[in-house]
């Protein structure tokens, strides 16, 4: 399901009492969706299963917070981060996700598993314009590889700025 999706200037919005949740293999494949989770994509099951989770990746999402996310789960730590996504029809939806590993009986990383909620709109307040920023900085790179380096390093650089984990910075988000 690699088709390019045209982004919507449309967004879909979830109960804040829903969650979406989903759970992936070591690669990231989709192994698990529960209906929330289509019902806002707005896609089946069956267009999931077995799919990229970045399959919901909207193209205006900075890269290198995806960088920071996937270096905390592989290490067995848990993250938090706002992302925005797009759905099949081209609209997009804002959720804080929480992503952790999940382990097999051996305790051993066997996937991925992630819940995500409606996050509060002044809490985007925050995190947009330094999204912004950063997707502006990839996109200065004719090099994908450059434009992530280059964006992952100025998210390093805000945060030593602040003095303040990637967590701690996340946190501070709804204060």
């Amino acid at each position: 399901m690699h088709i390019q999706i045209q982004p919507l200037d449309e967004e879909i919005l979830f109960g804040k009492d829903e969650i979406i949740v989903s759970k992936t293999d070591l690669r990231g494949y989709l192994t698990y969706a529960n209906d929330v989770f289509c019902r806002v994509a707005e896609m089946t099951t069956s267009e999931v299963m077995d799919q990229p989770h970045s399959v919901i990746r909207h193209p205006e999402m900075p890269r290198a917070v995806f960088k920071v996310l996937w270096a905390h789960i592989k290490n067995g730590i848990e993250v938090f981060a706002y992302v925005k996504n797009i759905s099949k029809t081209g609209k997009y939806y804002w959720v804080i996700a929480h992503v952790t590993p999940s382990y097999d009986s051996a305790g051993k990383i066997n996937g991925y598993h992630s819940t995500r909620r409606l996050p509060k709109r002044e809490n985007l307040q925050f995190i947009m314009p330094l999204y912004d920023r950063l997707l502006a900085e990839e996109r200065k790179h004719s090099s994908t590889k450059q434009g992530l380096e280059a964006s992952f390093q100025l998210l390093v650089d805000i945060l030593n700025e602040q003095n303040k984990t990637y967590s701690e910075f996340i946190w501070a988000a709804g204060e």
